[in-house]
């Protein structure tokens, strides 16, 4: 019985002349599960669920080129060194946060133009987006990649040598801190869906709570990840990244709640005497 994870054989298959990667795959399915989510929670809201593919269609390729502009300003020294290296998703890198902002940016320009309440249809897109992270960190097992320090728990991560950074070649199994966000992105997803459709929030405060809460989550995986890493005072930049947004998301929920704890107030005092 083998004691930990083993690491895959491939990253992809061929599928005629073309070699189709898993990183990719997955990318796919998390974008029809973001979809199928958010219509869901949307409906019941009222809305015209249609909009959401509208949305994603300028929401995903915007999504994708913040994730890149993310890495390329975050990892510049492995951007490669050419005309095109700064828009060269196909070798390997896209940022998280970058993907997320420039993503609902994109999806926020389309609410717009079509007069929609964009706090309410950011709330009910929150957990989708999460499933659809989730998805996502599958294609980080394919590529051997995003990884914490060595471990012997019994679901330590294989990693061929050729995967391992620097310092780590004598070590054979790693955390698998995708592995470990996945789960958590899942679990964080039901909390908000239950939300959505069950409590009364103020919009956009389920949308804050999830920036809070991945990015409460993305400090302790940064703790454990010894990918290669710009740092800033001895902590890698995503650390501080995630430090930052965490308390923004909170302040920004709280923020949100206030003013719905304020409202009867307001509406008392403009009353007639």
């Amino acid at each position: 019985m083998l004691s930990y994870i083993p690491s895959p054989s491939s990253n992809g298959f061929d599928l005629g002349p073309l070699f189709i990667h898993y990183y990719g795959l997955c990318y796919v399915f998390a974008i029809l599960a973001a979809i199928g989510l958010t219509r869901r929670l949307w409906r019941g809201e009222g809305g015209d669920p249609d909009l959401v593919q509208e949305v994603a269609l300028v929401g995903v390729p915007a999504g994708i080129l913040g994730g890149r502009l993310y890495h390329d300003i975050t990892s510049w020294s492995t951007v490669p060194h050419n005309w095109w290296g700064w828009i060269a998703i196909w070798e390997g890198g896209l940022g998280t946060w970058g993907g997320i902002a420039g993503g609902v940016a994109g999806g926020i320009w389309v609410l717009h133009r079509r007069g929609v309440n964009i706090p309410v249809f950011i709330d009910a897109a929150a957990p989708g987006l999460l499933v659809a992270q989730a998805i996502g960190r599958i294609g980080n097992y394919f590529n051997q990649e995003l990884f914490g320090g060595p471990t012997k728990l019994p679901w330590g991560l294989e990693i061929e040598p050729v995967h391992r950074p620097p310092g780590y070649l004598a070590y054979a199994t790693f955390n698998p801190t995708f592995l470990y966000e996945m789960i958590w992105n899942v679990a964080l997803a039901a909390v908000l869906f239950a939300l959505v459709r069950r409590s009364n929030i103020r919009a956009p405060g389920v949308f804050a709570l999830y920036v809070a809460g991945y990015s409460g989550f993305r400090i302790f995986e940064e703790l454990l990840r010894v990918d290669p890493a710009h740092h800033i005072l001895g902590m890698r930049l995503n650390f501080w990244v995630a430090c930052l947004l965490t308390l923004a998301g909170a302040a920004w929920f709280a923020y949100t709640q206030r003013a719905r704890a304020s409202e009867p107030e307001a509406e008392l005092s403009s009353s007639p005497a």
